[in-house]
């Protein structure tokens, strides 16, 4: 059977300033990229149909150049084209300002027996090899709603997350510890979609608030080692890293499975939320295994004292 060993770091070699230097530089340049796409852009990650509002279609597509063909069929750009292999169909998704689905639907569809008349020839040829499947529509308004009610879940979620904390250890230092180190692995994941492209959606806001629980597991286990058990801080340190390392590269290690099989059969909301899961629960192990435990180790050896 295999066995994962956790190697025993020799946290001696470093001062708690070299530890939490890397993940803090890590978590301001996440900070500096999101702030600067919300003066800049005016949302930190780019919004999807979701939140933003606009039209999705599902069509099939026949011929060598299914990109192109859409293209041409349809009479406004898409603002982006995605296939599902597993199902023999692409998502063409419009943004808010597509004027009329219905007119957008027809376009496709005016080479049939309506006598929807098409606009060029190159379009009527390129409808030939279009068939429409499915579509839906969000509005604007009620996309921005749901993107309000979507934010303050998660907003809510960690501060729920930071009260049962403080009220689990009554103690400032170990508290904070964990709560930084949660606000850490959310902030980066959010930078990384940024960087990446990745859209907004019910998949990746489902996915921030797993990974509220999934940040608090491993530092919860790390300070109720350190600050309960018996031992010194270095054995304690150690038994909590055997048990929430592997934890943490389990789940690591299950969600890059689920982000590549949703990937390749086209299920986009799956491959959203093992994609910021990667990302959270890396940042994750840099976040609770330097981060936390350097103020850790300054409350217990330092802080304690004063």
């Amino acid at each position: 059977m295999a066995r994962l060993d956790v190697p025993e770091i020799d946290y001696d070699r470093y001062s708690n300033r070299q530890l939490a230097a890397v993940p803090l530089v890590v978590l301001a340049v996440a900070l500096l990229i999101v702030i600067g796409a919300w003066v800049t852009v005016g949302t930190p990650v780019a919004l999807g149909t979701d939140f933003s509002g606009g039209t999705e279609f599902r069509v099939a597509v026949a011929g060598d150049s299914p990109q192109e063909t859409i293209q041409t069929a349809f009479p406004v750009e898409p603002s982006s084209i995605r296939e599902i292999p597993s199902q023999g169909v692409f998502v063409v998704t419009f943004g808010s300002d597509l004027a009329s689905p219905s007119a957008a639907e027809e376009a496709i569809q005016c080479n049939d027996l309506d006598g929807v008349d098409c606009a060029s020839e190159e379009q009527a040829a390129a409808a030939q090899q279009v068939t429409y499947r499915s579509s839906a529509v969000i509005s604007s308004a009620f996309g921005e709603n749901l993107q309000v009610t979507a934010l303050a879940g998660v907003g809510v979620a960690f501060l729920a997350m930071a009260l049962l904390v403080f009220g689990l250890f009554r103690t400032f230092v170990p508290s904070v510890a964990v709560v930084v180190s949660a606000f850490s692995d959310i902030v980066v994941p959010l930078a990384l979609m940024r960087v990446f492209g990745i859209e907004l959606s019910f998949g990746t806001v489902a996915a921030l608030l797993m990974l509220i629980g999934y940040s608090v597991d491993s530092d919860i286990l790390l300070n109720n080692h350190v600050l309960r058990r018996s031992g010194d801080f270095y054995e304690s340190t150690y038994r909590a890293m055997r048990t929430g390392v592997t934890m943490t590269l389990t789940s690591l290690s299950a969600m890059i499975v689920l982000t590549v099989v949703a990937t390749l059969f086209g299920i986009d909301l799956l491959a959203s939320i093992g994609i910021i899961l990667v990302f959270g629960l890396s940042i994750d192990l840099l976040n609770t295994y330097m981060l936390n435990l350097s103020l850790l180790r300054w409350y217990k050896f330092e802080g304690v004292a004063r």
